[in-house]
């Protein structure tokens, strides 16, 4: 069964001009690592990331200068963008105020109920939604001992307090997120929550780590949930450029065929038969179609021999022998090249398909 026919119908909300649940696409995010307050270098992160194909960006605001920031990078990008909110709900209002499209608010350490009910009042008249940030590591106090520990039901728990309390604020434009930093227990907060709610959730395995393991956690954790149709929006946590996080997202997406965005690259592990830089090829496609848009499949093949059957699904690829390569298409050889040459007459190839194909 395909994500569509799968997906569970959510509550629809607004972040700027991206919808958020329903049926609406799963939308990809990030978060700036930059210091927000410094509004230049902040602006260049955030075009970097529009580029890789971000569509949400989230900033950190710790103190007054970061919130003041909000509204001079909001001049100078073209996606929404979230306020991350620990501790003072002052901060939150100030950034509101800024002209943030979305606030995200931790129930574990925000403060007390009148100081969410300022900013609740401050969303309401800016007319913006809030997520309730729900993280394993900063439950509130009474649940860790009602539950001995940072469980899934306690998560959720937490969620249903602060949505239950923006409920009775008649505040009801809000999604969900459950994050752990181990795959099970966030797979299992979020099929819990999914279970009881129709509110849209935002998905992610927190502090997930580097590129390998971080990659590893966050595709078994989102994707599992993806496949079960569960989830809104998500990002990919990395100890790494955010760009990468951008990319890792829709690698997830297209593997699940849930969303399809620039080229998709099959490439063989290589074994004893290969007589090229296989590895090497690849990186330089890779990098040169780093922010394509088109939908195209791609294949890099070590063999001669078997290279083009193995890949007869591909528009278009190479395969290596020694010292020497062939073009294919759908499995079918087209010419013979040295292996220098190999780079340059796939992309070529490659940029006459995409120029066939519409735009995304």
């Amino acid at each position: 069964m395909s994500f569509a026919q799968n997906r569970k119908n959510t509550r629809q909300i607004s972040i700027g001009d991206v919808k958020i649940g329903g049926f609406a696409p799963v939308a990809v995010q990030s978060m700036t690592n930059t210091f927000t307050s410094d509004v230049k270098a902040t602006i260049n992160q955030i075009r970097h990331l529009e580029e890789a194909g971000c569509e949400i960006i989230r900033v950190a605001v710790p103190d007054m200068d970061a919130a003041c920031a909000i509204s001079r990078i909001q001049k100078e990008i073209s996606i929404p963008l979230i306020a991350d909110i620990h501790f003072d709900h002052r901060l939150a209002v100030a950034a509101a105020d800024a002209g943030a499209d979305g606030l995200r608010i931790n129930p574990g350490n925000i403060g007390s109920e009148k100081n969410i009910k300022k900013v609740v009042e401050c969303a309401k008249s800016c007319e913006i939604p809030i997520r309730i940030g729900v993280n394993a590591g900063s439950l509130e106090k009474e649940l860790l001992k009602k539950y001995d520990g940072a469980t899934p039901e306690a998560m959720v728990e937490s969620a249903f307090g602060q949505i239950n309390l923006l409920k009775s604020l008649d505040f009801h434009d809000v999604k969900i997120s459950l994050k752990a930093s181990d795959v099970w227990r966030t797979i299992s907060a979020y099929r819990l929550m999914s279970s009881k709610s129709d509110i849209p959730l935002h998905l992610g395995v927190t502090e997930a780590g580097t590129l390998f393991s971080g990659i590893a956690k966050s595709s078994l954790g989102i994707g599992m949930l993806l496949a079960e149709g569960i989830g809104d929006t998500f990002r990919v946590s990395l100890t790494r450029d955010p760009v990468d996080e951008i990319r890792a997202a829709y690698e997830i997406l297209k593997a699940l065929e849930i969303r399809q965005r620039g080229p998709e690259i099959i490439s063989c592990p290589t074994c004893g038969r290969c007589r090229i830089d296989l590895f090497n090829i690849v990186e330089q496609v890779e990098l040169a179609l780093l922010n394509s848009r088109k939908q195209i499949k791609i294949a890099i093949m070590g063999c001669v021999v078997n290279g083009p059957g193995e890949a007869r699904e591909a528009d278009i690829g190479v395969a290596g022998g020694d010292g020497m390569g062939i073009l294919f298409k759908k499995g079918k050889v087209i010419k013979k090249c040295p292996e220098e040459k190999l780079v340059d007459i796939l992309l070529e190839a490659v940029k006459e398909s995409e120029d066939s194909l519409p735009s995304p």
